[in-house]
């Protein structure tokens, strides 16, 4: 088995897990994460050797688009205050104690390695958060938190982690250039991603196929990344930019076949790169191992100490941040954003996953002055057992976590608001219909015929609140829709076997049986 089989068994695996993970209760990401330590302790498995420098670039973009995609500006904007506190002091806060614990620990090792450690272990993962999240039925707004604090940590981890690994690499430091860092890449970066994010917006105007535009905004993260670090911003927050950018933009210029597509296709990549990488974690396990050979047993106390620094301060911060945002709610009369038992599920749900483990494993293995990067080993196995905690004990427990706190979402005020947007809809076309009624001069029974269509159609989507003479007329539709949906579906299954039969005959350009196929499948879609 070589290193090429073992990326596609990867990704066969990222496939299967899916189903396997809706059939067991247990997401698809801790799946994959155990699959590859398993893999990785078989003895004649093949080592994965991706250079780390080359991780973050091709798996981080396109995962952070895609998660990107299901947000908009409008919900940071409203959660701007507990994002920023998790995104930004949680992570500063976390490297500092991570420090201080590794430090004490190994008082040998300079105290910018041990800020590199704490870097390395700050943020938690988006993909893995968000993913459980949705599976477990978590209120919208604790979702949205836990996705902003998940896309936009990266970006303070790596700008600490970066400063970190230079003054231990050069043995020179400045905090005043090292706050001046962190400005450049934060303003280089947005500069980027609205550039780039305007640059995209305007091409899908005139790209006229759903494939074209669905392929540009393939390219759109990659370059973003790539020409923010070129610059010395941060590629991570260029990401971002331009996809919520972008989102929000092509949201409205978008056809319906780039929406179709579109969805589809993101899908596929982010089931597939985030599948790929989780189980990467699990495979690096060998390397690490291999590193530390057989004095992994005497780096178990630091790994643990580090661990608990990570969970409690996290379970500190939240708490405190709460605490204190509860009293300022109060004092102004407004409704409390976030109860306590939230708080203890965003708590364990601070899962770590390939932004550390690529930060991990970028780490030089040599300093400047020709000698090994001090405490490497170390870092490298408190890192892979921070992760691996944090992906295969707090992940399984938390639907147990969620459970014994009682969280859930508000289901009947989602539907409240599903059913006032079908209100908005269906008025805005009853409304549109009557203007086109006056300027067309659409025959009366035309016009009553497509205004009960639209009614029916509403008393579809939510019975609930349509009367009752509506609900009635649609679930004759829906009776009539379905008997006539069946008898199509058998006469143009017909049509299609006929077509896919002259395929093989001699003399049938296969190219021109491919586009009347095409044709009647979309015709079935429709």
């Amino acid at each position: 088995m070589d290193q090429l089989v073992l990326m596609f068994v990867l990704l066969f695996a990222a496939i299967l897990a899916e189903p396997l993970s809706r059939r067991i209760g247990v997401a698809s990401a801790i799946l994959m994460t155990v699959f590859g330590c398993v893999v990785a302790l078989i003895p004649f498995a093949p080592k994965i050797h991706i250079p780390p420098d080359l991780i973050l670039p091709l798996v981080l973009p396109p995962l952070l688009y895609a998660a990107a995609r299901r947000t908009s500006w409008r919900q940071f904007a409203e959660n701007w205050g507990p994002i920023a506190l998790r995104a930004v002091g949680l992570v500063v806060a976390t490297a500092a104690a991570v420090a201080a614990v590794f430090h004490a620990w190994y008082p040998g090792v300079p105290i910018a390695a041990a800020i590199a450690l704490g870097a390395i272990v700050a943020p938690p993962d988006p993909v893995a958060a968000t993913a459980l999240a949705g599976r477990l039925g978590l209120p919208r707004r604790l979702v949205v938190v836990l996705g902003g604090e998940g896309l936009f940590n990266d970006v303070t981890a790596i700008v600490i982690y970066t400063v970190a690994v230079q003054a231990v690499v050069t043995g020179e430091f400045s905090s005043a250039e090292a706050a001046g860092e962190f400005v450049v890449a934060a303003v280089v970066a947005i500069a980027v991603g609205l550039a780039l994010g305007f640059a995209g917006t305007t091409l899908t105007k005139y790209l006229d196929e759903a494939t074209w535009q669905v392929a540009l905004s393939l390219l759109l993260p990659f370059a973003a990344y790539g020409i923010a670090e070129a610059w010395h911003g941060s590629g991570v927050l260029a990401v971002l930019v331009s996809a919520l950018y972008l989102t929000d933009a092509v949201t409205e210029i978008g056809d319906r076949d780039y929406r179709l597509v579109g969805e589809s296709f993101w899908e596929i990549i982010e089931m597939l790169l985030s599948g790929f990488a989780f189980g990467l974690i699990g495979l690096e396990l060998a390397a690490v191992l291999e590193v530390t050979g057989d004095d992994w047993p005497r780096l178990l106390g630091v790994a643990g100490a580090v661990i608990a620094a990570v969970v409690l301060l996290r379970l500190v911060w939240l708490l405190t941040t709460w605490a204190i945002g509860r009293l300022w709610w109060r004092a102004r009369d407004l409704d409390e954003p976030q109860t306590w038992q939230e708080t203890i599920v965003t708590w364990w749900a601070g899962m770590r996953g390939v932004a550390s483990v690529a930060l991990a494993l970028a780490i030089p293995l040599l300093i400047a002055d020709g000698t090994d990067f001090p405490g490497r080993t170390e870092i490298l196995f408190t890192a892979f057992a921070v992760v691996l905690f944090t992906l295969l004990i707090q992940g399984p427990t938390l639907p147990f976590v969620v459970r014994l706190t009682g969280v859930q979402a508000d289901t009947k005020r989602e539907r409240e608001l599903e059913r006032h947007l079908w209100e908005r809809v269906v008025g805005a076309e009853l409304s549109r219909l009557k203007e086109l009624a006056a300027t067309e001069d659409l025959p009366d029974e035309v016009y009553e015929r497509m205004r009960d269509q639209l009614r029916r159609r509403f008393a579809k989507a939510d019975p609930q609140a349509a009367d009752e003479d509506a609900r009635a007329a649609a679930a004759r539709d829906l009776e009539f829709m379905k008997r006539m949906t069946s008898l199509r579906e058998e006469v143009v299954e017909a049509g299609r076997r006929e077509a896919l039969s002259a395929r093989r005959e001699p003399g049938m350009p296969p190219d021109l049986v491919d586009r009347v196929t095409k044709r009647l499948d979309l015709g079935r879609s429709r």
